[in-house]
């Protein structure tokens, strides 16, 4: 996945980025050395607007749906205001080990709440308005994430999505399952009143919807 993309332009984007803090690289090396899909990783390019995208936010309540290893937690935790929170949803107890540690690594333990669950039993449970949400978990119900969280976020916050060009496969004629529903999300995004939709081909692909009511 995801070597749909020419590979110098990506290589030349990431030399003129500034780099990830030493304990993601430091996080980055044990995913791929030691945790299974390491692609799933965020990484630099996409670590780094996560955070500039948090930064711009400075939002006191952060949901992100889907923790694998921490690294996107840790880029989008950057931002927090003093006193804010970034809760983290996971249903993977092994690859949460790893983001808890990483977390106490970069001093923001008291600032992340990992939740173990199915995120969407979890998030009819959290309470206040979010400032910002990313979802990067199990791409059939993204429609669904979206729908419970998009009343919840404050006029002017993000809804950001990963993975919605999954590798290209969205603007193939023959569609698998999962192809079918981030294309159905992506379209779903598109059409709602309430934000408007950016879709823009990093990476994998990122949607970026912001309430505008």
């Amino acid at each position: 996945m995801m070597e749909w993309m020419d590979q110098a332009i990506q290589a030349y984007a990431g030399e003129h980025t500034s780099p990830e803090p030493a304990v993601l690289a430091e996080l980055s090396r044990l995913t791929h050395e030691k945790v299974h899909s390491p692609q799933m990783l965020s990484g630099h390019l996409q670590g780094r607007f996560l955070a500039l995208l948090s930064r711009l936010l400075s939002p006191s309540l952060i949901l992100e749906i889907g923790t694998y290893t921490g690294y996107s937690a840790i880029c989008l935790a950057e931002g927090l205001r003093p006193g804010g929170k970034l809760i983290t949803l996971d249903n993977d107890p092994q690859v949460t080990d790893i983001a808890r540690r990483f977390f106490e690594k970069a001093g923001l333990a008291s600032q992340i709440d990992i939740r173990l669950g199915e995120a969407l039993q979890l998030i009819p449970g959290i309470e206040g308005s979010m400032d910002m949400v990313f979802i990067d978990a199990d791409k059939r119900n993204y429609s669904k994430y979206f729908d419970l969280v998009v009343d919840r976020v404050r006029k002017g916050g993000l809804i950001v999505a990963d993975n919605v060009l999954w590798s290209g496969r969205v603007t193939k004629e023959e569609k698998d399952k999962q192809t079918a529903a981030l294309d159905a999300y992506n379209k779903k995004v598109l059409a709602d009143k309430r934000v408007t939709a950016l879709l823009l081909p990093v990476r994998d692909g990122l949607n970026i919807a912001q309430k505008i009511v």
